[in-house]
């Protein structure tokens, strides 16, 4: 059975990654409230439904792309339920055809592991790289749903307060498309 602690209110006792210390430092200076859980590992999409459930929100799915070239990125964030189609995302913002960015990068650039993208992931964004890209679908969401940098740690904040509050202090502003899910 997968374990999910009980709902926390507050930031760990002690951090697994830099990264995992600048975003409850963020929420913290930014006084955006969160709800979080401890977790098994959790790589998946199906690893977060139990996830789910516990906090009473729909983790988002977030993708780490990049060009052929790797030298343009992007920090793709759309529900849970949606394929992704690399050709379908790169016509509708009208750029080359992307691919997943390669591990080394996302650590690189990011400062996560394969499973633990999450927006907070621009934290790490220095040199202003990664363009965020939200679908429009998860803005309609009243909660948010993501890692918190960890594959062990999984959060709730308001949408309104990630897009409109956390990018704005991060330096990234995200650009919003509208993916029609398409088998």
């Amino acid at each position: 059975m997968f374990f999910v602690s009980d709902i926390l209110g507050k930031a760990p006792d002690s951090y697994k990654s830099y990264l995992q210390e600048k975003v409850y430092e963020s929420l913290a200076e930014l006084q955006i409230p969160f709800e979080r859980v401890n977790t098994d590992e959790a790589i998946s999409m199906e690893d977060c439904i139990e996830i789910n459930h516990k906090l009473n929100m729909k983790m988002v799915k977030t993708l780490f792309l990049c060009n052929s070239k790797k030298t343009e990125f992007y920090l793709y964030i759309t529900t849970a339920d949606k394929l992704f189609k690399a050709k379908n995302f790169s016509n509708t913002l009208g750029i080359s055809r992307v691919s997943f960015a390669p591990a080394e990068l996302m650590e690189q650039i990011l400062g996560v592991k394969i499973g633990a993208a999450t927006v907070f992931s621009v934290l790490m964004d220095k040199k202003n790289l990664v363009q965020v890209v939200f679908d429009k679908d998860v803005l309609l969401e009243e909660w948010y749903g993501c890692s918190d940098g960890t594959t062990t740690g999984y959060m709730k904040v308001k949408t309104e307060l990630i897009v409109n509050n956390f990018l704005t202090y991060a330096k990234h502003i995200p650009k919003v498309i509208e993916m029609q899910n398409i088998n």
